[in-house]
């Protein structure tokens, strides 16, 4: 999944985009408010980190426009303040969750894996370890029949997009847009060979190839749903 970070403090962005990297995410990290209006308005990030102090546009003037716009985008705010009529401010300029610092970069993830829960549809059945094909987020990794696949990031970053758009047909250049960073290389034909790679590992029957679409991974693949 891709993440776009909207945080001015060099040194914990840089952390931040760092560290959540390692936990399986597409990380743009951009330190002003009105080059995070820009790429949120490009409809390419799954998730936003949005610092309510940016230089620019603030984050809470970033976060209407958005939703002016009527941009969905599941959005996580940081702040220093953690004064409660402040958060009510927050959640209605459209925010999705509110976290204020210094946190822990576990709960900012466990946020994030909760929030992308709740806005995409997610089967919760899939990330049961006793599920025939579960996904193990916190090592990144598969498991098949509770054995353990080893995925390497991008394939773990292909799978996870797969399972939170179980059912519907994902074109090559969409999955390329969701799983690589802004400045990164990317040919949507790579995906192909990723896909072939996760189908070896997993199995052929989660992921169908529609000629001409592109692929639509299965919950049920004997139920085809």
């Amino acid at each position: 999944m891709r993440l776009l970070l909207a945080e001015d403090d060099a040194s914990l962005g840089a952390d931040l985009q760092a560290r959540l990297r390692e936990h399986g995410y597409a990380v743009d990290w951009v330190r002003d408010g009105d080059e995070a209006a820009w790429l949120g308005a490009e409809k390419v990030h799954d998730l936003v980190v949005l610092d309510i102090g940016l230089p620019g546009k603030n984050g809470l003037s970033v976060l209407r426009e958005w939703r002016d716009q009527g941009l969905d985008l599941p959005v996580l705010l940081l702040t220093a303040r953690d004064a409660w009529f402040e958060k009510v401010e927050g959640f209605e300029a459209g925010a999705d969750d509110y976290l204020a610092k210094p946190f822990h970069l576990e709960e900012l993830v466990a946020r994030l894996r909760a929030l992308s829960r709740r806005v995409t549809e997610h089967p919760a059945d899939l990330m049961q370890s006793n599920a025939r094909l579960a996904l193990d987020e916190d090592r990144q990794q598969a498991l098949i029949e509770g054995r353990p696949v080893k995925l390497t990031g991008t394939e773990f970053r292909l799978l996870r997009y797969f399972v939170h758009h179980a059912g519907h047909v994902l074109s090559k250049s969409r999955l390329a847009d969701h799983l690589y960073e802004l400045d990164d290389d990317r040919d949507p034909n790579v995906i192909e060979a990723y896909v072939t790679r996760l189908r070896r590992k997993l199995g052929r029957e989660w992921i169908e190839t529609r000629r001409g679409q592109g692929y639509v991974f299965h919950r049920a693949p004997d139920g085809q749903s």
